[in-house]
């Protein structure tokens, strides 16, 4: 079965490039949302295995859905991996992932197996 990842970022064509990306592996069903005033609704609804996340969005920015996410009873145990043009692969630790709490962090522009490996162990 696949495993379900909600991408929440401002750029529709990233994300769906992401989406397309991601499903090719069979690995994921995606669903995207570009609008961060509405992440927490699609997030309930859609109850992903792993949420990707935008840092810098217009509305909210990530770290504010994170803490939407994190503070719902239905999602709080939801893995959060964040995705920021703010922070270069040598800014953070090895591998370009960080662990901030719940939250794994990747530099933008992320490569795809790195990604993909990254999803994979969040989900567990």
């Amino acid at each position: 079965m696949a495993r379900k990842v909600l991408i929440v970022d401002d750029e529709a064509g990233f994300t769906k490039l992401l989406k397309l990306n991601l499903e090719k592996s069979g690995e994921f069903e995606v669903r995207i949302e570009n609008n961060s005033m509405k992440a927490l609704a699609s997030a309930r609804e859609f109850q992903p295995d792993v949420v990707l996340l935008d840092v810098v969005m217009p509305g909210l920015d990530g770290g504010d859905v994170a803490a939407q996410i994190q503070a719902d009873p239905a999602l709080s145990g939801t893995p959060i991996v964040m995705l920021t043009a703010l922070v270069s692969p040598g800014e953070t630790s090895s591998d370009a992932v960080a662990q901030c709490g719940t939250l794994v962090v990747l530099p933008k522009p992320v490569n795809l197996e790195k990604l993909t490996a990254t999803l994979r162990g969040a989900i567990g």
